[in-house]
């Protein structure tokens, strides 16, 4: 005893501090060290989820990118085709206003035609009346109007075939 130190009171607190080592694994380190893997455990699972939901939206950009890419092949596809619409419905509306003014031609052709012959007929009459007229009056005579206006047609007629 010449320091002041007892063995039996060095060892009970020995083996007091062991005890108290194995009670605080038991009671503190076990729970402490399962929360501690049970955290590290959600914070590994939350990394491979949010490494997943990275990949999900890398995809689903990649997704939305083709199909933007698509919308626009499409749209170029449609204004393509209403390009081509709108030509045919012009070329369409071209033909239309040509045939109409064909039309529009042969009509007015047709009714000149008519006046035409109806003028020519007219003078025919005119004519007609006008040398019978003229032989009644060289003649001083009434002649037979029917059989003299046949007379002159048929003449008409001779001279018309003979100039077509």
């Amino acid at each position: 005893m010449g320091l002041g130190i007892s063995w039996q009171g060095l060892l009970a607190q020995l083996i007091n501090f062991a005890l108290l080592l194995i009670l605080l694994y038991f009671i503190a380190y076990k729970p402490v060290r399962r929360m501690l893997d049970e955290r590290s455990e959600k914070v590994r699972v939350g990394m491979e989820q949010a490494e997943q939901m990275k990949e999900m939206m890398a995809k689903t950009e990649e997704q939305v990118r083709e199909q933007l890419e698509a919308a626009r092949g499409e749209r170029q596809n449609m204004l393509a085709q209403a390009e081509q619409v709108g030509q045919q419905l012009k070329e369409e509306a071209r033909e239309q206003a040509k045939q109409d003014a064909e039309s529009i031609v042969a009509r007015a052709r047709g009714e000149i035609q008519r006046e035409q012959d109806e003028a020519i007929g007219e003078l025919k009459r005119r004519f007609v009346d006008l040398a019978i007229l003229a032989a009644e009056k060289v003649i001083n005579e009434t002649l037979d109007k029917k059989k003299h206006r046949k007379l002159i047609d048929e003449v008409l007629e001779q001279a018309s075939e003979g100039k077509g």
